[in-house]
């Protein structure tokens, strides 16, 4: 039995070919956590008389014989298996509901998602993209190739992600936030997308833009103060608070922040000649900051 809010489908397969799927177009009336139907009459729905089993197996060799996927693959069966999980931890607890999405086509096959993480239908996830415990997509969300997202990590809505970002975790990456390629988020640092929240005050509308240029690493626990802008491999120190834009391969600490000096592409402090004594990248300095030079 499946119960909707507008008709109910019995199944009985004890019934005769033309009585065994019924629908009912109905109201439903919940008691105590249960659904109780009033029943109008039912609507005979008109299935081909055949074997099951036999048409599913037919299905299967046709498949191995011809390389197509079939109707139901392994996909659609983890699908089945996680609406029945949740129905099942729902019915555990009385009955309540539950977040989930059983929507795969906006995930890659090759990505992967944890049990306990919760991806909203239209959030899409690139291939190789690995999203860990309790970690949370919101609706309207990408998240590029080969990205690993942390335990307990929120990302949404609405915000797009580069490739092969590292979020690590109880990082929340606001509505506002642009992360481009290779970004590194540290362990609980902070985005904020609200120059002067309140909590009785809704202010979306004032959402100040915030972005995070290729590259570039942002340390444990700094804050990111909305509306500027983190340059290219530029290098944010655990627990500063930024509040203005940083240049390209600035390193910047503190409370308030303050540039203490470059970073090279590796990650590495540049010496005073700019020249990096581990990978041997020599850069010069340009309005944005540091570029690097051609040799």
């Amino acid at each position: 039995m499946v119960v909707g809010d507008r008709k109910m489908a019995v199944f009985d397969d004890t019934q005769h070919w033309e009585g065994k799927l019924l629908l009912y177009e109905h109201q439903i009336h919940w008691e105590n956590n249960l659904p109780v139907p009033q029943k109008a009459d039912a609507e005979q729905v008109t299935i081909e008389q055949d074997e099951p089993l036999k048409r599913e197996c037919l299905h299967f060799l046709d498949c191995i014989a011809n390389g197509q996927r079939p109707v139901t693959d392994g996909s659609e069966g983890l699908q089945v298996l996680k609406v029945l999980n949740v129905a099942q931890s729902s019915l555990n607890k009385g009955g309540r509901q539950l977040p989930f999405s059983a929507s795969p086509d906006l995930k890659r096959r090759d990505s992967s998602v944890h049990d306990t993480a919760v991806v909203d239908d239209n959030a899409e996830i690139g291939g190789g993209t690995k999203i860990w415990h309790f970690s949370h997509i919101l609706s309207g969300s990408k998240i590029g190739d080969n990205c690993n997202i942390g335990q307990n990590v929120v990302i949404g809505p609405e915000v797009p992600i580069g490739n092969n970002c590292k979020i690590q975790n109880n990082v929340s990456v606001f509505k506002g936030v642009t992360l481009e390629d290779g970004v590194f988020c540290g362990p609980s640092m902070v985005f904020t997308n609200i120059y002067n929240p309140r909590a009785e005050i809704r202010k979306m509308d004032q959402v100040r833009p915030t972005r995070v240029k290729h590259g570039a690493t942002l340390g444990a626990n700094c804050t990111i103060i909305c509306g500027i802008t983190i340059g290219r491999y530029a290098f944010v120190g655990a627990g500063a608070v930024v509040n203005q834009n940083v240049l390209d391969h600035a390193l910047v600490v503190g409370n308030p922040f303050r540039q203490i000096g470059w970073a090279c592409q590796c990650g590495e402090r540049l010496p005073d000649d700019l020249e990096c004594l581990v990978c041997d990248r020599t850069y010069e300095k340009s309005n944005e900051g540091l570029k690097e030079k051609i040799k």
